[in-house]
């Protein structure tokens, strides 16, 4: 194969509950994750050198082996032990750095599915999963896409019912001067909200079984009204961060929102809409007052899956 593109969405957070501690000194979470078509786009060519090269049109993106997507294609090609194997990649990024949509993740997936494709190896999505999981958090969910519980650290994924998937839409913000460090956030949440934690798989179990019995997925499976959204790193990231609070009270008081909520560690803030074109309506509405803060806006369809070929 000579060339081919990958599309690799990002992804918004419909529900994230921090349940505890677990051994390994990650959080155990209970999420459910949204993919959207606000994507990236990755083009992967062969080298003869067995060089991996990444070339990027977004100038503050670092391209050397710190990248997600250098690490995927270096692990992808020391766990088939082909050391012989090149590839060159240019990445067109559109999803915001350090947002809270996992574009990095995305595109660490994106690397996976790309070259083993390219490279010819066929090794099957349970493969690729193991791999997704050794790269973070979140880069099984990006592989898979769609509507997914998301359970253990993020990569423990169990797909769900989205019967308004193909209709749904988010109004993305972000302030493009706002950044957030995961460790952080997730820290701060240590710090302020331990006394909440759980402390054993029994509880942990407990409250992922409320979640799939739960108001959200009855929404999400068409059979009752969305609920107010849950982000538990929400109530730590607002109260430090201007921009969060200013975008979630802006997109709060729009007509006809469903629900509102930050996504992941933010800062990026999003609110559901129940089709597109309500969400650019809403856009539309705001574009004055979101000029004058220097807000970024999209408009963005809940998309049903994760990663994909565009071309071969």
């Amino acid at each position: 194969m000579s060339a081919l593109s990958i599309s690799a969405p990002a992804k918004i957070n419909l529900h994230l509950e921090v349940l505890g501690l677990r051994p390994d000194g990650y959080h155990e979470l209970a999420m459910v994750m949204q993919s959207i078509d606000l994507h990236d786009s990755l083009e992967f060519q062969p080298t003869a050198d067995a060089s991996i090269r990444l070339h990027s049109d977004g100038p503050e993106l670092p391209t050397d082996g710190s990248n997600l997507i250098v690490k995927a294609a270096e692990l992808l090609r020391s766990r088939v032990g082909l050391p012989e194997l090149g590839a060159s990649c240019r990445l067109h990024k559109r999803i915001p750095i350090g947002a809270g949509l996992a574009g990095g993740s995305s595109d660490g997936a994106a690397t996976l599915v790309g070259l083993d494709a390219l490279w010819g190896l066929g090794l099957g999505k349970r493969r690729l999963q193991a791999l997704a999981a050794e790269l973070g958090s979140d880069v099984p969910f990006c592989l898979e896409g769609g509507t997914q519980l998301c359970f253990g650290r993020g990569e423990r994924l169990e797909p769900v019912e989205q019967a308004l998937a193909g209709e749904r839409a988010a109004l993305l913000l972000k302030h493009p001067d706002a950044s957030v460090s995961t460790p952080w956030a997730y820290g701060r949440c240590r710090e302020l909200r331990s006394d909440y934690y759980l402390d054993n798989e029994e509880d942990f179990e407990g409250r992922r079984q409320q979640l799939r019995q739960g108001p959200l997925l009855a929404a999400l499976a068409g059979t009752g009204p969305l609920p107010p959204l849950r982000n538990d790193l929400q109530a730590v990231v607002a109260p430090e961060v201007e921009s969060v609070r200013t975008g979630l009270e802006l997109l709060r008081r729009q007509p006809g929102t469903l629900a509102v909520a930050m996504s992941g560690s933010g800062p990026s803030l999003f609110a559901l809409y129940p089709d597109l074109a309500s969400a650019e309506v809403a856009r539309t509405g705001l574009a004055g007052t979101l000029e004058a803060l220097g807000f970024e806006a999209w408009c963005c369809r809940c998309g049903g899956s994760g990663v994909s070929l565009v071309t071969a």
